[in-house]
């Protein structure tokens, strides 16, 4: 049973419904499109939508939400589809260069009453979004996705950045250029996986 995957994230039943009609359209949408691969499809409610979830848990509180490089929507969809209840006046900003997975997205808002636009520009190209908290998944090692951060999260803002088992390594790298707070905090579907909850971002 599909509610089972989320016991102790406390999700809804409304929510469940919503992120179901999500996947029911990445199942239709992603032949075309690719938005996750063929193998992870089949595991798409534990890789994906919990994976997502539990990036969604670790946010403080926050009135705008940015989330780069979207692709099919993970995290930031999925964050965006919990936020409906919980905080439905936040709003949400992907930013997708790709056209066809930015119509993707604004399809599945359409459809599930998420309150997000998209920007369908490549990120170096977007003004400061300012943003509260910050996602980004599988996008790009820390360091570059730190000086993502250092423009697009306002001064007190938050990153929530899930990395592989490979994130030591990547947090020494970034220290070389960078100054900043992280709290690893370990992924609930991957153990030797984390969360890096990163704050006060400046050049090093």
């Amino acid at each position: 049973m599909i509610k089972a995957i989320f016991e102790g994230l406390d999700v809804s039943r409304e929510t469940l419904e919503r992120l179901t009609t999500y996947v029911d359209l990445v199942n239709r949408w992603n032949p075309k499109i690719n938005l996750v691969s063929r193998n992870s499809l089949n595991e798409i409610w534990v890789r994906h939508i919990k994976d997502s979830v539990q990036v969604y848990r670790c946010a403080d509180t926050f009135d705008n939400w940015a989330d780069l490089g979207s692709g099919g929507g993970f995290p930031g969809m999925v964050c965006a589809l919990m936020a409906v209840e919980e905080n439905p006046n936040a709003e949400f900003t992907f930013v997708e260069s790709d056209q066809r997975k930015s119509a993707f997205l604004r399809n599945v808002a359409r459809e599930c009453g998420a309150n997000c636009k998209i920007i369908s520009k490549r990120i170096e190209a977007v003004g400061s979004l300012n943003a509260q908290v910050l996602s980004a998944r599988a996008l790009a090692d820390l360091k570059t996705l730190l000086s993502y951060c250092d423009r697009h999260l306002s001064e007190s803002g938050v990153a929530l950045l899930p990395k592989g088992a490979n994130w030591k390594k990547e947090l020494d790298d970034a220290r070389e250029e960078w100054n900043f707070q992280a709290d690893p905090i370990t992924s609930l579907t991957e153990p030797q996986a984390v969360i890096l909850k990163i704050k006060g971002v400046s050049r090093g």
